[in-house]
């Protein structure tokens, strides 16, 4: 979905498929077909944006055989749906029954990392459409925290100055620039836009910036204004951002609060849960392990990373941060000059729900989808964005 933002400039709507689990060309293409094709059609639009995951076979396919990227492309073209945006983040496995910490592997340590953002890059300047010349493509925030030195940063550091040479080299090539978008997550080495500006800045590369993902924002307390103020100031480019909702207990002491937590402690993706305390900020790394006992103060509101659908908040005692979405993309697209052009929805834990709140049928998720998009799409026109067909 396209908007005209009133500078004149295109900001780009569009959901992540990381919620259709495919690690093939194959999955890839039925995605295309029994997903985001019916969610566009829900939508009623000519056109809708897909932001992209390619798992690392699916992405191996495309790099060494030509013939499938242009039929990749066709495809896209033939189902009404475009591509401006790739999700880099996982790089196998994120339908796996259980992801957790694997989601973290391999990172910017490890030369798969490297070569595989790489091969995204390319293959985006390839499905980007023909008027479009910019793409992006978000990544893991470098590492998660744990091992992690000195020699470690300086390797991914070392990784990441090689990829920005490349995408230097990728404009040359093709006329199209492709962006990187270190997306920080609670636990990781960065895990708040503040711990972006450091390595960021020692790469000072306009290639490579930050994706902001207002889930991950609002489990870390963070500011939305000061956040995006301290990254503009230290010339650190937004990418791209993830509209996302984290789950909310303003009272996590009591039962009835740690009773519908508990419905939320899945087995399959990891739910980093924060607090604020008077000594900073406080968590675990996962909400089974709050729950468990006393290892996290409950004096004050939790927040988990559980990326809850933005147009169905939990059942009261629970909510979501919704509010922190709102006041992000106001400040992201609002003003009199977007800070980022590409926007993606970014709900992928709609099977990982209460049983009770999952959608049983490609359909009902087909409408879970649609219904998000609609609520981004009326932020975005509150705004004064204008919706192009």
């Amino acid at each position: 979905m396209r908007f005209r933002h009133p500078d004149g400039s295109t900001v780009h709507l569009a959901y992540c498929t990381n919620v259709h689990p495919a690690e093939t060309l194959e999955g890839v293409l039925a995605q295309l077909r029994d997903h985001c094709e019916p969610v566009r059609r829900r939508l009623g639009r000519d056109r809708l944006g897909i932001g992209l995951w390619l798992a690392r076979d699916a992405a191996h396919s495309l790099i060494t055989d030509p013939a499938s990227l242009r039929a990749l492309r066709a495809e896209i073209d033939r189902r009404g749906l475009e591509v401006v945006t790739l999700n880099g983040f996982p790089y196998e496995g994120f339908g796996a029954e259980e992801v957790k910490y694997r989601v973290y592997q391999p990172d910017w340590t490890r030369p798969e990392r490297l070569s595989h953002t790489t091969d995204l890059a390319r293959l985006l300047a390839a499905l980007l459409p023909d008027d479009i010349t910019d793409g992006s493509v978000s990544t893991l925030p470098i590492a998660w925290r744990t091992p992690f030195d000195s020699r470690a940063a300086d390797t991914a550091r070392a990784a990441l100055t090689t990829l920005a040479r490349r995408l230097d080299a990728l404009e040359e090539l093709t006329g199209k620039s492709v962006r990187i978008g270190l997306e920080p997550e609670p636990g990781c080495t960065v895990e708040t836009t503040a711990d972006a500006i450091a390595p960021l800045t020692a790469l000072s590369s306009p290639r490579i910036g930050v994706c902001v993902d207002t889930c991950h924002l609002a489990t870390s307390f963070e500011d939305p204004h000061t956040a995006l103020d301290a990254l503009a100031s230290a010339g650190i480019p937004v990418v791209k951002a993830q509209l996302s909702a984290a789950l909310h207990a303003e009272h996590p002491h009591l039962p009835e609060v740690r009773a519908a937590l508990a419905e939320f402690a899945e087995p399959r993706f990891l739910h980093q849960t924060r607090t604020r305390t008077a000594a900073g900020l406080r968590g675990t790394d996962d909400l089974p392990e709050a729950l468990a006992g006393r290892s996290l103060p409950d004096g004050a509101p939790w927040r988990a990373h559980f990326h809850v659908p933005l147009h169905a908040p939990p059942a009261p005692p629970l909510t979501s941060t919704l509010s922190v979405l709102q006041d992000a993309l106001g400040l992201l697209v609002g003003g009199p000059h977007p800070r980022t052009h590409h926007l993606e929805v970014e709900t992928y834990t709609w099977q990982a729900l209460p049983a009770d709140r999952r959608p049983r049928t490609r359909a009902r998720l087909a409408d879970g989808i649609a219904a998000e998009l609609t609520l981004a799409r009326d932020l975005l026109t509150d705004l004064g964005l204008k919706e192009l067909p």
